[in-house]
């Protein structure tokens, strides 16, 4: 195993595992991005708009994928926080089987449902069969994309953060070569975009699975493992499909908000595109903290160590916090020059910096939010976790940004304020359940 979490300097090891992750995340984030970032340079705008619109339903999905695979992740790691390796063997081998049957559904949600999904995101007339082909293809390739991110999830829950790197690493170069060829080299716009996605991650995936076979696993891998384990199905369920369903209902929220910019234009459609590209860059350490704190508190929690849990937790929002600050006022006062990055026209750029100067707003919040969610995670207070994400996505988000939609004058940062709204009341919720815990704590001290 590469990371031993339950022994040793807490900050130290958190950061030591966090930044592979958060160099994955970033060339994540690059690998969309540089999607838009051609598109925009050698396409139209709605080119552009079908990009960040049919990448909207591309990242729910994939969300639902990575949500979904924490189960994984948490219990991998509480097995080998519980020094039971052959227990963490069979619940990969049942997980593999579980995500092969749910990139096979997702497959045909993307190919048979592609013209639904771009109506109700309510798509620009003009971007409307390009948003469609953009979902469609992309769609034919989702057992590729659930096989890219499941491997991550896998490694991450053995304490291993070098590999997803590695992988997204392989991803990212061969999508940015693909962009280039099918976008503006053969001109293919959205439609080139998504088949360089696809074949990116699949090459990813067949060389990731090279590496794996001469990387020394924590415990013997075998053909009997890869089966369906009702108790390990159980406990992969049981945490992951609150996780799953909050992450879902969160992104549906945001495919709500933005099918409310859609009705405002190509224009407005095109700008939030490209905000969400730069929110990509812009929220990645707290990101990073998020699902590396997942990994560090399950070990310790499965070891009995809960004290380093929450210490690992604190940590984890002293640092992001600084982050935070910093990517504020960058977003904040010089968002136009982040948008610029990605498209040449002023319309878009000003249409994105408008919305960015709300999600500027939301850095200051969410190191706190990332943090506690990955801490609750790890614990198995997913159900929690899940309550906080729906109650803020629905209660708050799309109420304010129905209702700025209508008096807000068209403005996207009136409506962008929808979601450091719905931070603020999901921190309060956490910070309230989080002195509970504290005191159960102190009281089993005593």
């Amino acid at each position: 195993m590469k990371n031993n979490f339950t022994e040793g300097a807490i900050l130290p090891k958190l950061l030591k595992f966090m930044l592979p992750v958060l160099f994955a995340m970033f060339l994540q984030a690059m690998y969309g991005a540089v999607d838009l970032l051609v598109v925009g340079q050698f396409g139209t705008d709605a080119d552009v708009s079908a990009v960040s619109t049919g990448s909207q339903i591309l990242q729910t999905l994939t969300n639902l994928i990575v949500s979904f695979s924490m189960g994984i992740t948490v219990a991998v790691a509480q097995r080998i926080g519980q020094k039971r390796p052959e227990d963490a063997a069979k619940t990969i081998g049942t997980g593999l089987i579980i995500f092969a049957l749910t990139g096979a559904l997702f497959t045909l949600i993307g190919v048979l449902g592609c013209g639904l999904l771009a109506k109700m995101l309510q798509a620009p007339a003009e971007a409307f069969d390009l948003t469609r082909n953009y979902i469609r293809i992309c769609g034919g390739g989702f057992l590729v994309i659930t096989a890219y991110n499941l491997l991550g999830s896998i490694f991450r829950g053995l304490g291993d953060s070098r590999t997803p790197l590695i992988a997204v690493g392989i991803a990212c170069a061969f999508n940015i070569a693909g962009d280039l060829l099918f976008v503006a080299g053969f001109h293919m716009g959205a439609s080139g975009a998504a088949l360089a996605t696809v074949l990116a991650q699949l090459i990813s995936v067949i060389i990731s699975f090279f590496i794996i076979k001469r990387t020394k696993l924590p415990f013997e891998f075998h053909r009997s493992d890869l089966s369906l384990k009702k108790s390990c199905a159980f406990i992969i369920f049981r945490i992951g499909i609150p996780i799953a369903l909050q992450d879902f209902l969160v992104g549906v929220s945001f495919l709500v908000l933005t099918g409310i910019v859609n009705r405002l234009g190509v224009t407005a459609s095109a700008g939030v595109g490209v905000a969400q590209k730069v929110c990509a860059f812009i929220m990645l350490v707290p990101l990073a903290f998020m699902q590396s704190m997942a990994a560090f508190v399950a070990q310790n929690h499965g070891a009995g160590h809960t004290d380093r849990a929450v210490k690992a937790l604190k940590s984890g929002i002293g640092v992001s916090t600084v982050f935070g600050v910093i990517m504020f006022f960058v977003a904040f006062f010089h968002g136009d020059l982040l948008a610029g990055i990605f498209s040449n026209k002023p319309d878009t750029i000003a249409a994105a910096w408008d919305y960015l100067k709300a999600y500027a707003i939301d850095c200051l919040f969410t190191c706190f939010l990332f943090c506690f969610i990955g801490f609750y995670n790890g614990i198995e207070k997913t159900k929690f976790v899940m309550f906080q994400g729906i109650f803020g996505a629905f209660i708050i988000r799309i109420p304010v940004a129905f209702l700025m939609s209508h008096i807000g004058n068209g403005s996207l940062f009136k409506i962008g304020l929808a979601t450091p709204c719905s931070t603020i009341v999901q921190i309060t919720m956490c910070f309230i359940v989080y002195f509970g815990f504290a005191k159960s704590l102190k009281k089993e001290a005593k």
